[in-house]
């Protein structure tokens, strides 16, 4: 395998330790500057230049996309995957997490744990929100911050208030999300790849500071993760697109809570923390995936007329509940079923046999005409107006 590391420092811990485990391994890699590729846009050609060369190829790309540089990295990441190159991590997917509020909104739809967050710019909501959220201590992030910058406790309402203005005023994007005590300055750290956790760190806070982050001067301890919180973390990088992960999660009276998914973790805390060959996991993993480059489905499965890709949900009640899918006649209204979805868990490709309950999701690419039929109409939610008695 040829492989690229996209990294602005080829000296860096994490760098290094990918580079020698792909060597160790009899691959080749190279450490390539993002910031020295060019993007060249032609009719049926996508074409990449490094230091103004034209670019060898490679079968896979590894990005290590620093979070200043988001947009021409995961433009760099785009234009591999238009060329068919394996990426380790998505362009969509690296965008997806580095946004705070964008990653927490699509895994918000899911039935993950995350902490109660609210995005607010007029002054006059900042109280309401705060209030729904659970009230004061309040954390208050800003959408971009990295390594526990930008991450500030605010211990009551009217301090909040004024950190918000201060930030706004400097245009400055901001979250609230809610307080989650129980923690006690720690969290853990899940490093995903692929469809499993093959490490875990709890982080903890020293003495008054309640950011637990490497870089702030928190400490690393082991842990063995339960079920639960690895079914969450791998879950949580699925739905955002990621293959190669750092999801880190706060412990809650509820089970685990999403805080933020890193599309670039590092590696020097996890691997002495764990003792682990974290770098070798992954150059392992993307060499087993390379003759599996991104698809975007979007450009690749709707490029014949009247077909495309749609959601079937199968509500109570439903004629297909309790139909195997080989009775259930989608096949021959030209529908085929690429996945099943039944609560959390997914069935990819699932049997002829295989029955249908209420409630089952079913991924599937066929006839839009057809599949518009079976689509069922929005329910919109209805809001209750408070009526205020007539004036005398």
């Amino acid at each position: 395998m040829k492989l690229a590391i996209l990294s602005r420092n080829n000296k860096c811990y994490s760098s290094r330790r990918l580079r020698e485990a792909a060597l160790q391994r009899d691959h080749q890699v190279k450490v390539l500057d993002t910031l020295k590729f060019s993007i060249d846009v032609m009719k049926a050609k996508p074409d990449l230049y490094f230091r103004s060369k034209q670019l060898s190829h490679y079968d896979a790309v590894l990005p290590r996309i620093g979070a200043s540089i988001t947009y021409f990295g995961t433009a760099v990441v785009r234009q591999f995957e238009q060329m068919d190159v394996f990426s380790a991590n998505s362009s969509t997917g690296i965008a997806n997490s580095r946004d705070k509020l964008r990653s927490l909104q699509i895994l918000s739809r899911h039935h993950i744990g995350i902490p109660e967050t609210t995005f607010v710019r007029d002054k006059r909501d900042v109280l309401p929100a705060i209030e729904r959220v659970g009230g004061a201590p309040v954390i208050i992030k800003l959408l971009e911050g990295t390594q526990g910058v930008g991450v500030i406790l605010a211990d009551s309402a009217n301090i909040a208030c004024a950190i918000i203005e201060t930030l706004q005023s400097t245009k400055q994007n901001v979250l609230l999300q809610k307080f989650v005590s129980e923690s006690k300055g720690r969290d853990v750290r899940a490093f995903v790849v692929g469809d499993r956790v093959v490490g875990a760190m709890r982080r903890v806070a020293q003495g008054q500071e309640f950011r637990s982050n490497v870089h702030r001067g928190g400490k690393t301890e082991l842990v063995e993760l339960d079920d639960t919180y690895r079914e969450t973390a791998v879950r949580a990088a699925q739905i955002l697109g990621l293959r190669i992960a750092g999801v880190d999660m706060l412990e809650g009276a509820d089970g685990p809570q999403i805080m933020e998914v890193n599309s670039s973790p590092g590696l020097e805390g996890i691997e002495i923390c764990t003792g682990l060959d974290i770098a070798g996991a992954v150059i392992d993993y993307i060499a087993g995936q390379v003759d599996f480059p991104e698809l975007d489905l979007r450009q690749r499965l709707t490029v014949s007329s009247g077909y495309g890709v749609s959601e079937i949900h199968i509500p109570d009640g439903s004629e297909y509940v309790g139909k195997e899918l080989q009775k259930s006649g989608l096949r021959t209204k030209d529908i085929n079923v690429l996945s099943l979805h039944r609560g959390d868990k997914v069935v990819p490709n699932p049997k002829p046999d295989r029955k249908l309950e209420a409630d089952d999701r079913l991924l599937c690419f066929g006839r839009l005409e057809e599949m518009r039929h079976l689509v069922p109409p929005r329910k919109r939610k209805r809001t209750k107006i408070a009526r205020l008695p007539p004036t005398s």
